[in-house]
């Protein structure tokens, strides 16, 4: 803030600019003897600037847990959650995915990460009283080509599981804006300039990243780990700001790597997510997908014939808006943060 636009006197604003105290930062973390010695003011001169001062900077919200669980607080101490469009995850993650915050969906391949971010690019557009954003989504993309068929397919049979007054209103797939980014460079340029744009004029509340380690697992060698750590943390950073910043959801899909240790967050598994513990440290939530050997018959596929599909598994390996479960077993080794999905034509559905 521009302290000439403090309700002071004239001659104590003269004397804070002689003094070449131009911020209020300087002002508030310097004594009251310092600031009398600088700036040759009174001692009650000393006491109305800094009153002044301290009214001026902006102060965080406070509220009990009380007045927030009844929404009677400031807007940025709400947590929205954004719906997956399956009421059975929804309901295994409490509501959906948080907003604001980084939520990590990591996984081996074809586990359905990028089915699942397809989806809520949908889920993403729908009304606020359907648990959506009403706006639209960019999606990045650093590996493949973004799946523009299969999106097609998506938008199809979405608009016939949802009311159908609404989906008249939406034209799904004008609101989804795709970026590809093939190094580090582009990444950022897109992030840190074309993102903020379509944020500040409301055309977007929802950033996917598709995926982060495709470009922070390939472009280091092997003595390079500080560096690749300074470049995740300035990345989840500015990501963390935006999402924040506007209150969205921000999505990055992550790879998996060897457990060469044995164990990871929740017990014995044969992979852990990619990037290491400076990458974890960025993230507000982590979903782990992976495929499971059981196979469900599909009789509900574009020709009419029965077909099996692959069941997958999603586990909550963190995530501060669900219970601490994590390490305590049903039965060996099945965990209770854990939930069945298939990817369908339809979509992704979770099982009962």
């Amino acid at each position: 803030m521009d302290l000439s636009e403090l309700e002071l006197p004239p001659r104590i604003l003269d004397a804070i600019r002689k003094a070449k105290l131009n911020s209020s930062v300087k002002i508030l973390s310097l004594s009251v003897a310092d600031l009398q010695r600088q700036t040759k003011l009174s001692g009650n001169d000393i006491k109305h600037l800094l009153r002044e001062v301290a009214l001026s900077v902006p102060r965080v919200p406070v509220a009990s847990a009380l007045d927030i669980s009844e929404g009677r607080c400031h807007p940025s101490l709400t947590v929205q959650m954004l719906t997956t469009g399956c009421k059975v995850l929804d309901e295994f993650l409490r509501g959906g995915i948080v907003c604001p915050g980084i939520t990590e969906i990591a996984g081996e391949s074809a586990a359905g990460k990028t089915q699942l971010c397809m989806q809520l690019c949908l889920t993403a557009q729908l009304p606020h009283q359907l648990n959506g954003l009403a706006a639209g989504v960019a999606y990045i993309c650093t590996e493949d080509v973004f799946p523009n068929k299969r999106l097609h397919q998506m938008i199809q049979n979405f608009k016939q599981q949802i009311d159908p007054d609404i989906a008249k209103t939406i034209s799904f797939g004008d609101h989804i804006f795709i970026e590809h980014a093939s190094d580090q460079e582009s990444l950022w340029q897109c992030i840190t300039q074309r993102i903020p744009v379509l944020l500040k004029r409301g055309m977007i509340k929802c950033v996917i990243v598709d995926s982060v380690a495709a470009l922070f697992r390939g472009e280091y060698d092997i003595g390079q780990t500080a560096t690749r750590a300074h470049h995740l943390r300035s990345l989840g950073g500015f990501l963390h700001n935006l999402s924040y910043q506007h209150r969205i959801p921000v999505i990055c899909v992550n790879q998996v790597t060897a457990n060469i240790a044995g164990n990871s967050e929740l017990g014995s598994q044969d992979f852990i997510p990619a990037l290491g513990l400076t990458w974890s440290n960025l993230v507000t939530c982590r979903l782990l997908l992976s495929r499971t050997r059981m196979t469900l018959e599909n009789t509900v596929t574009s020709t009419g014939h029965a077909s099996t599909i692959t069941v997958r598994t999603m586990q909550a390996m963190f995530a501060p808006h669900l219970p601490r479960t994590m390490q305590v077993m049903v039965v060996p080794h099945v965990y209770r943060d854990l939930h069945y999905f298939v990817v369908e034509s339809q979509g992704v559905r979770g099982l009962q």
